[in-house]
């Protein structure tokens, strides 16, 4: 196994660009892991506390599932805290063989992944306006980012890396907040593109500010931008969020893949 990702794999990825969007982009940074054969396995972890991305073919045979569970062990073991987003039946190899070896996993996140061609405004205005996020809104950002990492319980990171993604954003203006008739704050949502797709992500209401339709006003303006500057916008969601999930399929989001995370059960 190689410890570098190439040219080969981002060719291997284009068959799962939807699923495995963020593995293609988190290649091209500096990881703590990176293992490929470029043919038929990659794992690759940037760093704790984001999950290890495991990619497998479709029609990977029973020897290329050992084999993808035997190199992560060995560098990521299992039960160490790590998390693992892998497609379904890979899924069932890890936890079946986790057994086997005396230790618990589970799926602990069903993730649906999303694309949209055709941005529906929804059917329900709200007040407000998009506000694409300046230098003047870091500290903000920052509090936004905590109260999403902290209610979803993901890759909670420290203030200090906050601060730091939101100074990248908003160097990129790539992040957004609805504010309210009376200026205030309400929702987030960030666009980071990436060839031609663009990941919709972060997107958090304040929770004495919900069902008043910020969120979906939100994505849908965020989305149509995205369109405009020639980019297909995805976004992941839980999939037992139906709430939600509902939300983006009424503003044009349509489901394109599936795949989960698994952990240790103890």
């Amino acid at each position: 196994m190689d410890k570098f990702a190439d040219d080969r794999d981002f060719s291997l990825l284009n068959s799962d660009k939807y699923t495995f969007f963020v593995l293609k982009r988190v290649l091209g940074y500096e990881c703590d892991v990176i293992l490929s054969d470029h043919e038929n396995l990659i794992i690759c972890h940037t760093h704790s506390p984001y999950p290890v991305w495991i990619w497998t073919k479709d029609d990977a045979s029973k020897e290329d599932l050992k084999r993808a569970y035997d190199l992560t062990n060995e560098v990521l073991p299992i039960g160490k805290d790590y998390t693992y987003n892998v497609k379904y039946e890979l899924a069932d190899y890890f936890i079946g063989r986790a057994l086997e070896d005396g230790k618990k996993m589970s799926v602990k996140t069903n993730m649906l992944a999303y694309d949209c061609q055709d941005p529906i405004r929804p059917d329900k205005d709200c007040d407000g306006k998009l506000h694409v996020c300046t230098v003047n809104d870091v500290d903000e950002l920052i509090e936004f980012m905590d109260l999403f990492h902290t209610e979803t319980g993901i890759d909670r990171e420290s203030f200090d890396v906050y601060r730091k993604k939101a100074l990248e954003s908003v160097e990129n203006r790539c992040m957004y907040l609805w504010k309210n008739r009376d200026g205030k704050s309400v929702a987030s949502c960030t666009f980071r593109p990436n060839g031609e797709l663009g990941l919709v992500g972060l997107v958090y209401t304040r929770q004495e500010e919900r069902r008043k339709n910020y969120a979906s006003n939100l994505v849908y303006r965020v989305t149509k931008k995205a369109k405009e500057e020639g980019f297909l916008p995805m976004l992941y969601t839980d999939a037992d969020y139906k709430a939600s999930n509902a939300c983006y399929e009424k503003i044009g989001y349509v489901k394109r893949g599936r795949l989960c995370t698994i952990g240790s059960a103890d």
